[in-house]
């Protein structure tokens, strides 16, 4: 091997090492070093990138330190040292870094280098096996033996040693560093055990291949093994070649196309026969004119530029401006419709299969497409799907598109505060482009696909203009038959594209915008529903995105309904859907470290992967003690149960309150206040207590903005709870607007706050008597296991909602 290698412990595996044998030893005079002249105990020099034979000569690198004194110490005790190899490890050594067979290898000579390292010139004698380590540390020793090698009898042996060799010449061919001292060296090695080591350590590659190859002591089979690397080099030498040979063969022929182009070009442009870039483009737009169906003010306008683009210079500014503009006005889709596939049975299926519940707006979606169906030209109000996050808004206008056969594109329009991003931006700007109504109909190819409008309610407006009033031109269906983007500059009918919106908060939208839109709301899902989601959707999807089997993780019902309400309470299902992601990656990680968990989880597993639950009855009182009462609340993600607590103490009958409220809220808290003071006889309640106490209201969550009438009758409560020390009833919330004289007034969102009072386990709702009727409306699964009291006044109020006993 080439001693000229300088790779830390390796003897080379590209060089032959004839040439070197000759300028460091005289290996033809070497004398032969019988078994029994060879010692028992050896020095161990450990080679952790390769892998030693017999009958070569191998230069080792030793650095300064340890490795040096190991080699010192093997040339002071006879010249032989023990080369074992140890695949990646390093200092501190332990036995299993070492691999059981090495070779046994005797020290001719030291070269040492600049750097301080010496270099060994060895030869390596005959294999080893370690019987017992004598010595562990800086420098090794080990108890060795040198079994025989096993030669089968037979003419095999022969036949495999002048394969072996043939091979070797072969793949040696391939490899012009190996030199023609290679294949001399080989056909000149004697016994076929040698020819089997040499071709080994040459032409092998794989460290790993290399060792099982030393520790094989039979020839034959040595041989063989020999030979099936060396054919499988040799194959792979020949596809690289053929390869190469392949891509050479189409560099060169690019490279003549590109000699005979740039010739022509010349020859071209001697003649007079160069095709200016006018002329190309003037071909390219006119074509496509002729090959299209425009309307008619279009293709005036697209033979007015291809005109005034022969007249501009190539190389101005101007000309690609002018170019581009073409390319939108002959590349929008004009005239070009996809076919509607309008079927309400395969509708409905879809609608069900990708969403369950949502009973009343796949109705109205399936209205929709039927008017549709019958009247494909109805030019009705556009649809605005609104509700909590996670509820499948954006994925119902997905269904919707399916269901058309329609191509679908989505636009967000959360924080959009420029109107150009509607109506495009005028050519006279550096970078103008068309808006993104218009690039979303170029991306889709038709003039009538399904466009989502998300994030509706969160459109802004600065000094670049307002984009809610640019939209009210797109969604009319009045005026959207001759949309004027800024930059076309030509009326685009738009009145065949079907506009769905999304919003979380109805009363953020622009009232003129609202007007022109038709809302469906998507209210939150109940427990029983959400246990189906996750199951039949969420669930199946995610085991798919993971790459798991559904017979390696199942989710009980039981299991289902437990993760739902003590880790993901909300109105949608998005946090569920991050709930069972967890659990799935979890689940992922497991199988990848072989380990053989039970496929089926439990409730009482959840905690093991998930964590403490996030949401536990305690977390809001269920049991209020003396001074708090339950609100319910609307949010923009659902409706929610708010505590309301007060506290009295001795001052001068004034009211203080806390938690981030709005000027409506704290008008509530005062109307509340001024209320009880009025009727403090009538409600049993001490006189000293309200004149001489002041009383401090809070709403936890102190840094959730909180506003609104509705919890007028609850803040009435939990004040008269904190002047008369009782207790309301368990599991009661409420919702109402109090006035000075006592009535409760009707409110809005009762859906979600009847979801919301549901969800978080309430079982009695107090309800202004005009809400009723919306209570009628709701799904009666919403409401199974609640329990409804409607009132008109407080004094109806305080008689439902108090207890008898008293509490601190």
């Amino acid at each position: 091997m080439d001693p000229n290698d300088d790779t830390r412990n390796r003897p080379a595996e590209g060089s032959p090492a004839i040439e070197v044998e000759t300028e460091a030893v005289d290996l033809g005079n070497l004398p032969a070093v019988r078994r029994e002249h060879l010692p028992g105990v050896l020095v161990v020099f450990p080679l952790v990138r390769s892998v030693p034979f017999p009958g070569l000569i191998m230069p080792v690198l030793a650095e300064a330190g340890d490795e040096t004194a190991t080699m010192e110490k093997a040339v002071a005790q006879g010249n032989f040292v023990g080369l074992l190899h140890a695949p990646g490890a390093a200092p501190p050594w332990r036995r299993e870094h070492f691999a059981a067979t090495g070779v046994v290898a005797q020290v001719h000579k030291r070269i040492k280098l600049p750097d301080g390292n010496s270099n060994y010139i060895c030869r390596g004698l005959r294999r080893f096996v370690v019987e017992k380590w004598v010595r562990m540390g800086s420098v090794l020793i080990a108890q060795v033996s040198y079994p025989e090698e096993v030669y089968p009898p037979g003419e095999e042996v022969e036949a495999l040693a002048r394969n072996v060799l043939k091979l070797s010449q072969q793949v040696a061919a391939h490899q012009p560093a190996l030199g023609d001292g290679f294949s001399l060296a080989a056909a000149n090695m004697e016994p076929a055990g040698n020819l089997a080591d040499f071709c080994a350590a040459y032409l092998v590659k794989d460290a790993a291949e290399k060792q099982a190859l030393l520790d094989e002591y039979d020839v034959g089979r040595r041989l063989r093994a020999v030979d099936e690397a060396l054919t499988r080099e040799l194959v792979m030498l020949e596809l690289g070649d053929r390869i190469q040979q392949e891509i050479r063969a189409r560099v060169e022929e690019q490279q003549k196309q590109f000699f005979l182009r740039e010739q022509i070009k010349i020859i071209r442009r001697e003649l007079g026969e160069e095709q200016e870039p006018q002329e190309a483009d003037r071909e390219l737009f006119l074509g496509r004119l002729e090959k299209g169906d425009y309307p008619e003010e279009v293709a005036d306008r697209v033979r007015a530029e291809v005109e005034r683009l022969a007249t501009i210079p190539p190389m101005s500014p101007e000309y690609p401006v002018a170019r581009n503009y073409l390319e939108w006005l002959t590349e929008l889709p004009w005239r070009v419709s996809s076919e509607d596939r309008i079927e309400i049975d395969r509708a409905q299926k879809i609608l069900d299969r990708d969403h369950y519940g949502l009973k009343e707006a796949k109705e109205r979606i399936l209205e929709f497409l039927g008017v549709r169906k019958l009247k494909p030209d109805h030019r009705g109000a556009i649809l605005c799907f609104a509700g909590p996050p996670g509820v499948g808004k954006t994925s119902l206008a997905m269904a919707i598109a399916e269901s058309m056969g329609r191509r679908l594109e989505r636009m967000s329009l959360g924080g959009m505060r420029d109107e150009a991003e509607i109506k495009g931006h005028r050519r006279t700007y550096v970078g103008a482009l068309p808006g993104r109504i218009l690039q979303m109909l170029r991306r889709a190819g038709t003039n009538n696909p399904v466009i989502v409008l998300d994030e509706v309610d969160k459109i802004g407006m600065d000094f670049r203009g307002d984009p809610a009033s640019a939209l009210l031109e797109v969604l009319d269906p009045a005026q959207n038959h001759a949309f004027l983007d800024h930059y076309l500059d030509l009326p685009f009918d738009l009145s065949k594209v079907l506009f769905i919106a999304t919003a979380n908060v109805l009363p953020a939208i622009p009232g003129p915008l609202r007007d022109r839109m038709e809302v469906i709301e998507l209210p939150g899902y109940v427990t029983a529903e959400k246990v189906q989601i996750v199951r039949r959707h969420l669930l199946p999807r995610q085991l798919a995105e993971h790459g798991l089997e559904p017979r390696r993780l199942k989710l009980p019902v039981a299991t289902i309904r437990a993760l739902i309400e003590g880790w993901t309470r909300e109105a949608g299902v998005r946090s569920a859907d991050k709930a069972v992601a967890s659990l799935c990656r979890k689940r992922t990680l497991e199988i990848a470290r072989r380990k053989r968990p039970r496929p089926e989880l439990k409730p009482a597993d959840l905690e093991k992967y998930l964590g403490p639950p996030r949401f536990t009855d305690d977390r809001i009182r269920l049991r209020p003690e003396a001074g708090v009462a339950l609100g319910l609340a609307y949010t923009p993600y659902g409706g929610d149960v708010l505590e309301i607590e007060c506290a009295a103490f001795s001052g001068r009958g004034r009211v203080g309150f806390t938690g981030s409220l709005g000027e409506v809220m704290s008008e509530s808290c005062r109307i509340a206040h001024s209320f009880l003071r009025s009727r403090r006889r009538e409600l049993g309640i001490p006189e000293a207590a309200i004149a001489e106490q002041d009383l401090h209201v809070h709403f936890p969550a102190g840094a959730v903005p909180k506003d609104g009438p509705s919890a007028g009758a609850a803040i009435a409560c939990a004040m008269l709870s904190r002047l008369t020390g009782r207790r309301l009833r368990a599991r009661l919330a409420m919702t109402g607007e109090i006035t000075l004289t006592g009535e409760i007034l009707p409110v809005g969102g009762i859906r979600e706050k009847v979801l919301a009072g549901r969800r978080m386990g309430v079982r009695t709702i107090l309800l202004p008597a005009e809400n009723e009727r919306d209570v009628r409306q709701l799904d009666p699964v919403w409401t199974r296991g609640l329990r409804f009291v409607y009132v008109r006044r407080f004094e109806e109020v305080a008689a439902a909602a108090f207890t008898g006993r008293r509490g601190g």
